[in-house]
């Protein structure tokens, strides 16, 4: 028999539905010998398995030289010549050993000259695209996307002039769309994004065919040009994450069969003027959010009847916002709109999704909001609304997720907030809100994000949040609670995030955070809670984050008899406690997260129907509904910041502030992405591991105020991000390195050490007298040292220096959502 495949496709008409590709006839033809593939296809077939042979590709793993060819795993035969018409392949993703392919030029798939069906994504190729691509002149549809291919798409791919659909995204190709694209008459969708093409507009310009083309997450700089009017089959344009200039391209809006456009985060700029676009449009969604655009809020929009999804967050637009009353999502944040909350938007009745966030709005939340029966999004923050949570929005029963942070409102957290029974996130943080965490709030069986965090709120954590299994995130950070941590996770709750840092917290550490299995970020710092250090929570695999740091915390770090993996551990600060012991040479050896590469999964979001993709950002890789930042605070001469994301490149280690003595263990040098050491104010003696010049993108340095001896290994000059160094107050000696690394340092940050020297370009340019070994110490006219926490080096990363620290659950896929509008 032969496999029958189909293929499914989403499809847009006057409305959006699935389509599949029917299955080929399973109707078999015996040949005389008994089978229907013919022998020079099965060779091909072969050769190619000889290509995978071993690299983990389970399809071809499963062929079999006694069975017909047509019969295999992803193989599909015309019925009646006996030719390969498709070939589907695909990954053993629960194979380990899974290895890259490069495809030969000589490979039997170009054999397969009949092929009209062609899947390989998700197979780790890699290299270059060979120009044998050209054989397969049959092609109707060709899938290559989520490999490594890298280089540019060869000429001879316009041999497959009889393609209908093309998808090359999620690799590494580059240069300009070929000329040779010309030939693609029958070429309806276009899918090239997540790569690096750079140019190739005017080819693109002549697919006269294409119904979706989507360029997103590549380098394209070009204006789109007044001749894409020319597409005039043209439903979705998607060229998301680019760098497109100009004006808004008005020439899409004249194609009347334009159904999507989506051209956020480029560099359009200008106003929006939308006056000739025609009542006729069968426009249903817009997004141009994080551009350039300025003005007045496009008024003419409301002329679009099929209008259901608006995006023009992350601009200038300002003025008044017009009725626009087919919408479902409309999302303004990050723009100049001031005055009162917009009466206009109270009339939108079948809206959804509405994100007002950052502006200046302000005044009091109206009655008009409860009107909203089918909104489950609502975000109003940061803005500067006052008063009280207004009653009407409790009203909106169908509400999922709602944000009010960042305004002014005050008084206690409102009871009526449990009539809103399908809650999965709320955020009320950084407002005035007095009282105590009611206990009603437990009730919530389906809350998966609750801040209350920067408020007045007093009393104690309720004991009955141990039974709130569904809980993903609690931030009840900088309040006044006081009392115990109640024993959470009992049941082995989903809770991945825990800040009740900055609190008046006392006792220990419930034991039951040993079943927090998700948990990812524990911030218990600015507290007063007296334990030991909680080694059972090594055992954690998830957790990236722990902040033990200003508690009464004591005794060993190390402890021989127990567990210390932290295999995940990408951030550890237990400053600022009592901390005391030496660490034997190993101590850093499991705390392998510390020492790898981060490199993202994927870069783009632009296919509305694909999943939600992992962010550079710690905690931004949120579903719908996770949203607030997990944030940690440092004091910044001598002042307490707050800072707002950091990458999930950044890793840290802060010790400061104990007891610690002995040697610094070796094996500090094996976390080669430690960007951040701080080991300042104990008693560690010794000299300076030379294993220090390993870690290669170490940024901040701090071995200040301890016993330490000996050189200063000179390897150290060679680390070319080390930007803030301090060896102050030891009893360090020898030449100082004379790298820019060293010298464009403050002199303070050597001071206390007299047997250094090759210090006086360092002092000179700070103009302070450096003492020798024949001069006094006490005639050096050194400034008083400032006191700098170590995070305040480090938080903004990226190219420059550091400028705070926050892990923040940043709430950016909730747009996606809108695929579902229908």
């Amino acid at each position: 028999m032969i496999r029958s495949q189909s293929y499914c496709f989403l499809g847009v008409t006057s409305i959006y539905f699935f389509f599949c590709l029917l299955p080929l006839p399973n109707t078999t033809f015996a040949t005389p010998t008994g089978f229907l593939c013919r022998s020079d296809q099965r060779d091909a077939l072969l050769e190619l398995k000889e290509d995978f042979n071993d690299k983990g590709v389970a399809t071809t793993e499963l062929w079999n030289k006694s069975a017909d060819c047509c019969s295999w795993e992803g193989v599909t035969c015309d019925t009646n010549l006996g030719e390969v018409i498709s070939l589907v392949l695909g990954i053993d993703w629960l194979n380990s050993n899974a290895r890259m392919i490069s495809l030969k030029p000589s490979s039997g798939l170009f054999k397969l000259q009949h092929l009209n069906h062609l899947d390989l994504s998700y197979c780790y190729l890699q290299g270059e695209i060979p120009s044998s691509i050209g054989n397969l002149s049959h092609l109707t549809f060709l899938d290559l996307s989520y490999n490594q291919l890298v280089g540019e798409i060869p000429d001879s791919i316009g041999n497959l002039n009889q393609l209908g659909y093309m998808n090359l995204a999620g690799n590494g190709l580059r240069g300009n769309i070929p000329t040779s694209f010309a030939n693609f008459t029958k070429l309806s969708v276009l899918k090239l994004y997540r790569n690096q093409f750079t140019g190739g507009d005017r080819v693109i310009a002549n697919l006269t065919s294409l119904s979706f083309i989507d360029l997103s997450s590549n380098h394209f700089k070009f204006s789109i040009a007044a001749r894409l009017i020319g597409l005039h089959n043209l439903e979705r344009f998607i060229v998301t994450k680019n760098s497109f200039v100009g004006p808004f391209p008005l020439s899409l809006l004249m194609i009347p069969s334009i159904r999507l456009i989506l051209l956020d985060q480029n560099q359009f700029e200008g106003p929006i003027d939308f006056s000739n676009i025609s009542s006729s449009s069968n426009l249903e969604m817009l997004g141009v959010g994080d551009n350039n655009f300025k003005g007045l809020f496009p008024k003419s929009l409301s002329k679009l009847p099929n209008l259901y999804y608006l995006d023009i967050s992350g601009n200038n637009f300002s003025g008044p916002i017009p009725k626009l009353p087919s919408l479902y999502f409309l999302y303004l944040s990050h723009n100049n709109f001031s005055g009162q909350f917009p009466s206009s938007i109270g009339k939108l009745h079948i809206l959804r999704n509405l994100d007002l966030s950052h502006n200046n709005f302000n005044g009091q939340v109206p009655s008009s909001i409860g009107k909203l029966h089918n909104l489950k999004y609502l975000d109003l923050s940061h803005n500067n609304f006052r008063g009280r949570v207004a009653k009407s929005i409790f009203k909106l029963v169908n509400l999922t997720y709602l944000y009010l942070s960042h305004n002014n409102f005050k008084g206690r957290v409102p009871r009526s907030l449990s009539k809103l029974v399908n809650l999965k996130s709320l955020d009320l943080s950084s407002n005035s809100l007095q009282g105590t965490i009611p206990q009603w709030i437990c009730n919530f069986t389906g809350l998966e994000f609750l801040d209350l965090s920067n408020n007045h709120i007093t009393g104690s954590v309720p004991q009955c949040l141990k039974n709130s299994t569904y809980i993903g995130k609690l931030n009840l950070r900088n309040n006044s609670l006081s009392g115990f941590l109640p024993s959470l996770c009992m049941d082995g709750a989903f809770l991945e995030s825990l800040d009740v840092s900055h609190n008046n917290l006392v006792g220990k550490l419930p034991k039951s955070l040993i079943n927090c299995k998700n948990m990812e970020f524990l911030n218990v710092g600015g507290n007063k809670i007296k334990d030991t250090f909680p080694f059972r929570l090594g055992s954690l695999g998830s957790l990236k984050v722990l902040v033990l740091r200003s508690n009464a915390f004591y005794g060993p770090i190390y402890n021989p008899s127990a567990y210390f993996g932290f295999p995940s551990l990408r951030i550890i600060d237990i400053s600022n406690n009592n901390f005391v012991g030496s660490l034997p040479q190993n101590y850093f050896a499991n705390w392998t997260e510390m020492s790898l590469v981060w490199r993202p999964l994927s870069d783009s979001y632009s296919e509305p129907e694909g999943p939600i993709l992992e962010s550079m950002y710690m905690g931004d890789d949120v579903f719908i509904g996770f949203g607030g930042p997990d944030s940690i605070d440092l004091v910044y001469k001598g002042v307490d910041t707050d800072f707002v994301r950091i990458l999930k490149a950044f890793k840290a280690i802060d010790f400061s502030g104990n007891r610690l003595y002995g040697d610094i263990p070796g094996s500090i040098g094996l976390l080669s992405e430690l960007r951040l050491l701080n080991l300042s104010g104990n008693t560690f003696t010794g000299s300076l591991p030379p294993s220090l010049a390993n870690i290669t993108n170490l940024e901040t340095l701090d071995l200040s105020r301890n016993n330490l001896s000996g050189k200063i290994p000179q390897g150290l000059g060679k680390l070319s991000s080390l930007s803030n160094i301090n060896f102050s107050h030891n009893h360090l000696e020898g030449l100082v390195p004379q790298s820019t690394q060293f010298s464009t340092q403050k002199c303070y940050s050597f001071m206390d050490n007299p047997g250094l020297y090759g210090l006086e370009n360092i002092c000179k340019e700070n103009n302070v007298h450096v003492p020798t070994s024949h001069q006094p110490e006490e005639s050096s006219s050194e400034p008083e040292e400032p006191v700098v926490n170590w995070i305040a080096a480090a938080i903004a990363f990226g190219p420059g220096v550091f400028c705070g620290l926050v892990i923040g659950y940043i709430f950016t896929s909730y747009k996606h959502e809108w695929f579902m509008a229908r």
